[in-house]
């Protein structure tokens, strides 16, 4: 894990919420929730592997009068996720809110997928999952509250043609959320998982599918804020209406 020593230039002198940990802050998801619980005051503790590719995002969330704090964490190793998990509620504040955002979308036929290949990609769609979730829920079960969500995909909920150790991960990384929100529900802990089906608005898609991403004009494709605003919801949801799952699709979506 590599602490952020620069923390002090991405901090305002203003007094915020808990904590809004955000694992996998990239440029499109990842980083739109974490400017959407930084606008609510929270702080926010954004982690990639590489801590220079937060630079962007911290930056934007500074210009919103936001804090963050930025980390540069290999999610799916224990050593570093124990730790980090640590320093925050020691150093920083109460995690309120913890998000699992990691990807792990690659494609390959099942006699070219090797086992390194599948095994990587179950480490980041659900092994990693399972450290954050497990070491944030210690201290919120001490509390009793918090918020729990994992990202899913479409491959979350069916496999599809050469997306065997991806739908592998995320078939994990579902029911690993299923079984935490019935044993720390009753805790106090809202254990939530957002299923994202369909095209996001990054430069990838662009990139890659330029026919698709042509659709952008015509609401046809996910916008990043608009996914960020059902996360920040999820979170505001009383007890007594909790939802564990909600899928997301563009309204042309063929599902």
């Amino acid at each position: 894990m590599k602490d952020n020593r620069d923390v002090g230039k991405f901090m305002s002198t203003k007094v915020k919420k808990g904590v809004a940990l955000i694992v996998g802050a990239g440029d499109a998801t990842g980083g739109a929730i974490a400017k959407r619980f930084a606008k609510e005051g929270f702080q926010v503790v954004v982690t990639r592997r590489k801590i220079e590719s937060l630079n962007n995002l911290s930056q934007e969330i500074m210009m919103m009068d936001g804090i963050v704090h930025p980390f540069g964490v290999d999610a799916r190793r224990e050593d570093d996720v124990v730790p980090f998990i640590e320093k925050i509620e020691s150093d920083i504040g109460p995690i309120e809110v913890a998000v699992y955002n990691v990807g792990g979308n690659v494609r390959f036929g099942i006699h070219e997928t090797t086992s390194r290949v599948f095994f990587k990609v179950w480490e980041m769609c659900c092994f990693g999952g399972f450290l954050m979730g497990r070491e944030v829920s210690r201290a919120m079960c001490e509390r009793k509250r918090g918020t729990i969500i994992f990202t899913g995909a479409t491959a979350s909920v069916r496999g599809g043609n050469g997306f065997s150790a991806f739908a592998s991960g995320k078939h994990g990384l579902r029911a690993l959320a299923q079984s935490m929100a019935r044993e720390l529900g009753p805790k106090g802990i809202h254990v939530g998982h957002i299923v994202i089906d369909g095209a996001i608005d990054t430069e990838w898609i662009k990139k890659m599918f330029p026919d698709r991403y042509a659709q952008k004009e015509n609401d046809g494709i996910l916008d990043p804020s608009s996914i960020a605003e059902t996360y920040w919801n999820m979170h505001c949801q009383p007890r007594n209406a909790w939802s564990f799952e909600i899928d997301l699709r563009p309204w042309v979506e063929n599902w």
